[in-house]
């Protein structure tokens, strides 16, 4: 067998004698360490040490998972149930869910009273009382819903039965979720309701604030993009399509320079009314009239009356064929 001749490095290429090794690195972390603790004592900086346990992200997600199996039995975690065994399944996500929300809006209730530096004397009793109203309003969050998955199957051609639309539409878990989170807002549960709309927020594009005002039949097609702002008022059998903001027009600030967080800042969009994509509608003294159309693209921050159509001028068009000629 033929000896291989080995090749001798060069000065250059020959391994350094002194390398930095993972001690090395692992030596100069406590001092990474101690430069992270002293950002804690500086008030330009943020920190929870000392203070009460803060509500679990993932448990509220949990708990959002919970209420969509109640919600909609048998298309989720809980599949595969019958008549028989319905009462007995409902029976026991109902139960853990009011444990889990009890949990929850405790901590977050209590962290709020230290926070406001309040004297915290019955959060235990709050979150249990809260807990059983969100529960109590369960029935009530299933019927609305339902006629929000109708308005989707009723708006939309394109969707080949109720089962797909629960099953698969961004719009209807950021619905959902709104809904679930609009009821937390509503008994002035802090945090929590937040937490579930950036949550839903996160994974469909939808970004619907918690404290807005929907009613039902409400319908979100497509979905992406769209944003409805806290004060937003909507009515009964609206219709948005992706890219669509209900925002503010400005924020006002009070005598002191702070934010005014109180004021109505976003429209209102009455009865009937259909939003095309990429639509903005800002202000708080906006309101579009029922039955009326917002077309693709416009910019409106004035009220329109009932029954109104609101359309962009058509643009002119250049389309050139392969040889740059424009077509006629």
């Amino acid at each position: 067998m033929p000896q291989t001749k080995k090749i001798p490095l060069t000065q250059n290429e020959a391994c350094p004698k002194e390398h930095p090794t993972t001690s090395d690195f692992r030596s100069r972390l406590p001092q990474i360490v101690d430069q992270v603790v002293d950002t804690c004592y500086n008030n330009a900086c943020f920190e929870h040490v000392e203070a009460e346990p803060l509500p679990s992200r993932q448990h509220i997600i949990d708990i959002l998972e919970s209420c969509r199996d109640i919600l909609f039995p048998g298309y989720f975690r809980n599949q595969g149930i019958d008549r028989i065994s319905l009462k007995y399944q409902l029976g026991l996500e109902i139960s853990g869910l009011y444990e889990k929300l009890t949990r929850e809006i405790t901590n977050a209730i209590r962290h709020e009273c230290l926070r406001h530096d309040i004297s915290c004397q019955h959060c235990e009793d709050t979150g249990k009382e809260n807990a059983f109203k969100f529960v109590n309003s369960l029935p009530a969050l299933r019927a609305i819903l339902a006629t929000d998955v109708r308005a989707a199957f009723e708006g939309d051609p394109a969707a080949g039965s109720f089962d797909e639309i629960i099953f698969s539409y961004p719009g209807i878990y950021a619905i959902m979720v709104y809904r679930v989170a609009h009821e937390l807002y509503a008994l002035g549960v802090p945090i929590l309701p937040r937490i579930m709309s950036e949550h839903a927020h996160s994974i469909t594009g939808i970004d619907i604030h918690p404290g807005a005002t929907i009613g039902a039949s409400f319908f979100i097609d497509h979905g992406t993009g769209v944003v409805i702002g806290q004060t937003s008022i909507l009515g009964q059998r609206v219709k948005l399509y992706q890219g669509v903001t209900l925002g503010a027009l400005s924020f006002k600030r009070d005598d002191s320079g702070d934010l005014d967080r109180q004021s109505k800042r976003h429209p209102t969009i009455e009865d009937d009314v259909t939003v095309y994509a990429g639509s903005t509608i800002l202000g708080g003294d906006t309101i579009i009239g029922a039955r009326s159309v917002i077309g693709g693209n416009t910019w409106l921050t004035q009220s329109v009356p009932p029954d109104t159509k609101v359309l962009l001028k058509s643009q002119e068009l250049i389309i050139k064929t392969a040889q740059n000629q424009p077509l006629k």
